[in-house]
C-alpha cells in the first residue's frame, strides 16, 4: 500500500471511530500530518482524493471538512465508476436492478406512506393517454425513485437511483424499438401501484421483478439480434 493510502486509510480511520464526525473540520496540515506521521505531501494527496468521492469537502480559505457523509452524496462516486460501462455491461446493471429494487419495492409496500402511494398514480395518469417514449422514460425514472425512496433505506434509494438513470438509454431505446413497450410499461408500472396501495409486499416485489426483468430479456435478445443503434 502507497503512504498516500496509508494516509487515506488514517483519515477514514478517525471518521471511522468518530473521531471526526461529519461537517467537522480537519486539524491544520502541519499538525495532522505530525499526528499521522505523514508527510505533507502525502495527506495533500489523499485529502484531494477524499474530497473526489465526497468525503471531505475542501474550502478554500477556510479549511477543509468532513462532508454530511449522505447515502446521496457519496453515491456519487459510484456514479462516475458507472458511468463508465460499456455497451455490453448494460446488461450487468440491469441484473443488479433485477435483484435490487424487487426488494427495495416489497420493502415500500411495508413502509411507503398512503399519500406517496397515490401520489403514484397521479404521477402515472400525467402522462395522459399518448405519451412520448421520452415522457414515458423521464416518468418512469421518477416513478422507480419515488418507490425506491418509500423503501425507507437511504443507501437503497441512492443505489436505485444511480442503476436505474444508468439505464435510461436502453430503455429509450426498447420503447422505440419494441411493439408495445409503452403500453406494458403502463401496465406494470399500475400492477406495481396496486401491490403497494394493497401493501401486498409479496406480490409488489413479484411485479417489479417482472417489470426490470422484462427489460433485461429484451436486450438480451435485442443484442443476440441488433437492431437499429445500441444503448449506453
Amino acid at each position: 500500500m502507497s503512504v498516500t493510502d496509508d494516509a487515506i486509510e488514517a483519515i477514514k480511520q478517525m471518521i471511522v471511530d468518530g473521531e471526526l464526525r461529519p461537517g467537522d473540520r480537519l486539524p491544520p496540515e502541519p499538525d495532522l500530518a505530525e499526528r499521522l506521521g505523514l508527510s505533507r505531501n502525502s495527506l495533500r494527496e489523499a485529502v484531494r482524493a477524499l474530497s473526489l468521492i465526497h468525503v471531505l469537502d475542501v474550502r478554500r480559505g477556510d479549511g477543509t471538512y468532513v462532508t454530511s457523509l449522505e447515502p446521496a452524496l457519496l453515491m456519487d462516486a459510484m456514479g462516475f465508476v458507472v458511468d463508465f460501462h460499456r455497451d455490453d455491461t448494460v446488461l450487468e446493471l440491469l441484473e443488479a436492478r433485477r435483484i435490487i429494487e424487487p426488494a427495495t419495492t416489497e420493502m415500500a409496500a411495508l413502509k411507503m406512506p398512503t399519500a406517496d402511494i397515490e401520489g403514484l398514480s397521479a404521477l402515472l395518469d400525467s402522462l395522459g393517454e399518448r405519451p412520448t417514449v421520452d415522457q414515458l422514460v423521464e416518468n418512469d425514472l421518477e416513478f422507480h425513485r419515488r418507490i425506491a425512496a418509500g423503501s425507507g433505506n437511504a443507501m437503497l434509494a441512492s443505489l436505485v437511483e444511480t442503476l436505474s438513470g444508468r439505464t435510461q438509454r436502453a430503455r429509450t431505446w426498447r420503447g422505440l424499438t419494441q411493439e408495445g413497450a409503452v403500453e406494458r410499461t403502463l401496465a406494470e408500472h399500475r400492477a406495481i401501484v396496486q401491490a403497494l396501495a394493497a401493501r401486498q409486499a409479496d406480490i409488489a416485489r413479484a411485479t417489479a421483478t417482472v417489470h426490470v426483468a422484462g427489460v433485461e430479456q429484451w436486450l438480451r435478445q435485442a443484442l443476440i439480434e441488433p437492431r437499429g443503434a445500441e444503448p449506453r
